[in-house]
């Protein structure tokens, strides 16, 4: 795996982080437990779960729209 590739997969990581923990403030402990949820802990961590929500154009706005639709269902149960 090339160091862009590996570089653009924690970009992704840290843009879903970032956008998730930016725009449900309020809800901070979900957001960190969604995270969690994601990406894993400890040696089980992987970032590159977070590319599930991105697509060949790499669009920021789309990926976001994706992200917020699924912590909506996660935190409806209806995942």
């Amino acid at each position: 795996m090339g160091l862009g590739t590996k570089n653009r997969q924690n970009q992704t990581a840290d843009l879903c982080k970032e956008h998730l923990r930016s725009t449900h403030v309020s809800q901070g402990i979900l957001v960190e437990d969604f995270i969690l949820e994601i990406e894993g802990s400890g040696k089980a961590k992987d970032i590159l779960k977070w590319g599930q929500f991105t697509d060949m154009s790499h669009d920021i706005g789309a990926m976001k729209e994706r992200l917020d639709e699924q912590f909506t269902k996660w935190l409806n149960g209806d995942v």
